[in-house]
């Protein structure tokens, strides 16, 4: 005989149901009350609709005065007198009685007595009428004397339902944070890439929820705090998202502005409610997207120290770490601002991990790629470690836009795939802006962006320590009039002397261009001299490059001003050091721009054979210059121009646009976020 025994998932899902029921409403339910109410007043409307418009349509209405003209003739044979002065009753024969237009004979008539008039009912008598009374009776009388009692019970319970949070009325102080469940959609750790250390902290985490007798019988204790921090659009979150996706346990996702509302009180009302729903499905995840906006450092500002977020704060720590016990649930924060955070809040014991989130490097962005292209038919020459090669900078939300652009750039050719072309026209579409074609350019403007972009890309093969070269093109996009473009041979972390010197050379190579080959100087060096100078004084403030200065930092950037701490901000050197700073700075840039002009002096006929194919064909590729260079200089190495030969997906589908991934430099030796586009224009606007 067998048995029917319950397969193992099935019983997993009973077990999840048991744990995780469906909460009721308190009361009689929101749904059910409603629902209640609105079948009472609907039949109570339907019996009022058939007494009032049922009743007299055999009867004739009458007013008042015919009513006593009829009684005067003898004609009326009963009246019965209701409460209010409304008269029902019957002719001794029937009677021919104007109705509208139309005539008609009716036995019944229905009046009113506006009144009280006692000679009417002498009359009545005098005229043999049977006259009799007649009260409220039935269900009408039932609601007369108890409809008013009703109503106010229904009125109380609907206001009282409404303050205990079964509404919008007085429900500022709860929580408005969304529960994720089992059933809705969401991301998991395989929908992240790019930041593999923040995923293995977070599986740790989850891994915690799971199985805490693990770590307990250790001595371990759960963290109860977990903060993701990073630049805007690195995933952080996502990685919430995809925590709520992988963990099987309840999941509160609310953003710091949630708790901030006009009436005061209600940041710190929703945190405890928060809380107290968070500890009722223990084990949980809280996730407060933006923390800044509650957690900004209490006594700053000028708006005083006891104000409506500071309240909400104080709220925030003493549950996160009071002395009440918080066991089994954990708070996930994302912000980008962890500079503005209260010093309390980041405190062990309440976020004890703190998880960075930066930039993805070069594997990083290549794997963002793959999941973002995972459902886009690709052409067979789309390479995405190329592509992730030329992106430098670029955040996992940049990547995600980039491949949507190449998406929308392939179906504006009705294409049936996606290909190298469309990735380059999106990123210089993300870079600079679109293509503007359509700008007018005179003849000497065209010359003058054609020297100033050739004097770039021939210092830049000149000169050692540099990027490849990857394509240079005077086709105006954005701001820009023209572009030089680099492709990095690696992801840089940190910076040398020579390097940053060669791209000083580069930058001052299209100023000295204009000098020496057209006697000129234009405004579009403008972009090259801010990049030079800001490059210059890192250099020699913040990196100690100047022998004259020696290895002092000179740096007084801590970052943005937060109102109230950094008002006052003074220099820690001395006049005369400044003045040493600002001769350092001009004696770096004015070697860079000799070394410029060294390069262009000795390489004349190729900026000129340069400028020439570029005022022909707008837009010249590696492959191109390599030609040119072994026309021009047969037998010669040239590290620059060591670089994979893209030139064929480059220009498919793309008409010569221009491309731009140089890295730019930072303070502290990191690539700028959307660093990688150098818009030395002949004419920056």
């Amino acid at each position: 005989m067998s048995e029917n025994k319950t397969p193992p998932e099935d019983k997993e899902k009973n077990k999840n149901k048991s744990k995780n029921p469906i909460p009721t409403p308190p009361g009689l339910g929101g749904c059910t009350f409603r629902t209640i109410t609105m079948w009472v007043m609907l039949g109570l409307l339907a019996y009022v609709l058939v007494i009032f418009l049922g009743s007299g349509s055999d009867s004739a209405s009458i007013t008042y005065s015919e009513l006593l003209e009829f009684a005067r003739q003898g004609k009326v044979e009963t009246a019965v007198l209701s409460t209010g002065g409304d008269v029902n009753g019957e002719f001794r024969s029937p009677q021919t009685i104007a109705d509208g237009q139309s005539t008609q004979q009716y036995l019944k008539y229905s009046s009113f007595i506006p009144f009280e008039d006692p000679g009417s009912i002498d009359l009545l008598r005098e005229q043999n009428v049977d006259v009799s009374g007649k009260g409220p009776s039935g269900l009408m009388a039932i609601l007369i004397n108890v409809g008013p009692i009703l109503l106010f019970i229904i009125l109380w319970i609907f206001i009282m339902r409404r303050m205990s949070g079964g509404g919008q009325a007085f429900s500022f102080g709860k929580s408005k944070a969304k529960l994720v469940t089992g059933d809705q959609p969401k991301n998991t750790f395989e929908d992240v890439a790019g930041c593999d250390e923040a995923k293995q902290e977070l599986e740790e985490v989850i891994e915690f929820l799971k199985e805490p007798a693990k770590f307990q019988k250790l001595g371990g204790k759960i963290p109860k705090g977990v903060l993701l921090i990073g630049p805007p659009g690195t995933g952080k979150t996502l990685l919430a998202r995809a925590v709520a996706g992988e963990a099987k346990v309840p999941f509160f996702s609310m953003s710091g502005s949630d708790f901030v509302e006009m009436f005061v009180g209600v940041g710190a009302s929703r945190v405890r409610d928060l809380f107290v729903q968070a500890k009722a499905k223990s084990p949980s995840i809280i996730f407060i997207d933006e923390i800044d906006a509650v957690g900004r450092q209490r006594g700053t500002g000028l708006g005083g120290g006891h104000d409506e977020r500071e309240q909400t704060l104080n709220a925030l720590l003493v549950e996160m770490d009071g002395f009440a016990d918080n066991q089994g649930v954990i708070v996930i924060a994302a912000t980008n601002r962890p500079d503005v955070l209260d010093a309390a809040l980041l405190r062990p014991g309440r976020f004890d991990r703190r998880i960075t989130v930066g930039m993805p490097d070069v594997k990083g962005r290549e794997a963002i790629l793959k999941v973002h292209t995972a459902r886009m038919p690709l052409h067979k020459e789309v390479d995405l470690a190329i592509i992730s090669r030329r992106t430098p900078g670029f955040s996992g939300a940049d990547l995600e836009s980039l491949a949507n652009e190449a998406a929308l750039h392939a179906a504006r050719r009705n294409a049936d795939s996606i290909k190298m072309g469309d990735f380059d026209n999106a990123v210089d579409r993300i870079i600079m802006g679109i293509e503007r074609r359509s700008m007018v350019m005179t003849e000497e403007e065209k010359k003058l962006t054609a020297v100033h972009e050739s004097g770039h890309a021939i210092v830049n093969i000149f000169s050692p320590q540099s990027d490849p070269f990857h394509k240079v093109t005077i086709v105006p996009r954005g701001q820009a009039l023209g572009v030089t473009s680099f492709l990095p041979k690696a992801e840089r972390h940190n910076y040398s002397l020579e390097y940053c010197e060669s791209v000083l050379a580069r930058l001052l190579g299209g100023r000295g261009a204009e000098k020496l080959f057209l006697d000129t100087l234009s405004t579009g060096a403008g972009n090259d001299l801010d990049r030079a100078t800001d490059l210059a004084r890192k250099m020699v403030c913040n990196w100690g490059m100047s022998p004259e200065l020696g290895p002092v930092s000179f740096s007084d950037d801590h970052g943005p001003v937060f109102l109230g701490r950094d008002m006052a901000r003074t220099k820690t050197y001395s006049e005369y050091t400044a003045r040493v700073i600002d001769d350092e700075i001009r004696r770096i840039i004015g070697e860079a721009y000799k070394a410029a002009l060294v390069i262009l002096e000795d390489n004349k006929d190729i900026v000129e054979k340069l400028s020439e194919e570029l005022l022909e064909n707008e837009t010249v590729s590696s492959s191109e210059i390599k030609k040119i260079l072994a026309e021009l200089r047969p037998g010669m190495e040239f590290p620059g121009l060591e670089t994979p030969d893209l030139d064929s997906s480059v220009k498919s589908d793309t008409d010569h646009e221009a491309e731009s991934s140089e890295e730019e430099v930072k303070d502290d030796g990191s690539e700028e976020s959307g660093a990688g586009s150098e818009t030395d224009a002949g004419g920056d606007r």
